[in-house]
């Protein structure tokens, strides 16, 4: 696995200035960081670190005071062949990925503090923390993996069956099943009187709405007690006017 440094800006939020976003460069952010991890992924009941954390770049949203309330993971793959070593690789078999033309970054351990989750600014502030990575790194792809709440067996079969329809990955970069434990998304049935938008996780929506895909099918992961479909956002599928509002933020607010 080939890892490129490059170094993210902190960026303060305006007009409000409540937020500000920066890669965790000492052990009490990172420490902070990891705590809130566990706190959002564990429920608090067990570390959340794995051999994925030493080679990734870790970003955080802090409030005005220091206090870590939000973050992700991004690995850098500067060359496509080396998806095979990432995280999402455990689960779904990425081998088409490999004749991808240029470096991805693979985002992870999206959280957010349960207090601050109706904030929409601090995901726009780590959306913008990735455009800025994508411009150093000059990647043309994030890849992740966007986790459901409950890894029960039909509790999310109406979301899924609308992300089949309406938002599948391309032939060319999808994913194949390799782990055990997968649930096919054509498979799954939608329930007609519900909205099968209002059950996707944020992260995912985020997704979507600038142009990703998902994969067709979704794995059980009982670790974590999700359900998780593999996303893809191709960088020249963004819409150019996200792009712009992304970047402007980048831009007007490095500190």
């Amino acid at each position: 696995m080939t890892l490129a440094k490059h170094a993210l800006p902190q960026m303060t939020l305006s007009p409000a200035r409540r937020y500000h976003c920066a890669a965790a460069r000492s052990r009490v952010q990172l420490s902070a960081l990891m705590a809130l991890r566990s706190r959002v992924f564990r429920r608090g009941l067990g570390d959340d670190a794995d051999r994925f954390d030493r080679i990734c770049r870790h970003i955080t949203v802090q409030t005005s005071d220091e206090r870590v309330i939000a973050g992700c993971r991004v690995l850098i793959i500067t060359r496509a062949e080396d998806v095979a070593g990432s995280y999402a690789a455990q689960f779904y078999d990425l081998s088409r990925l490999a004749s991808f033309p240029a470096p991805l970054l693979e985002v992870g351990r999206v959280c957010v503090d349960p207090c601050f989750r109706g904030d929409p600014d601090i995901l726009r502030l780590l959306w913008a923390a990735l455009v800025g990575l994508v411009t150093r790194t000059g990647a043309r792809m994030l890849i992740g993996c966007a986790s459901f709440d409950g890894a029960r067996p039909g509790a999310h079969d109406t979301s899924l069956a609308w992300l089949a329809r309406n938002h599948a990955a391309p032939d060319r970069w999808r994913p194949a099943a390799l782990a055990g434990g997968t649930i096919s998304l054509r498979a799954c049935s939608r329930d007609p009187m519900s909205d099968p938008r209002a059950g996707l996780p944020p992260l995912l929506r985020g997704y979507l709405a600038m142009g990703g895909w998902v994969g067709d099918h979704a794995v059980v992961d009982d670790d974590l007690d999700t359900l998780h479909v593999f996303t893809g956002l191709e960088i020249d599928q963004i819409p150019a006017a996200r792009l712009r509002s992304l970047r402007a933020l980048l831009a007007g607010s490095a500190a």
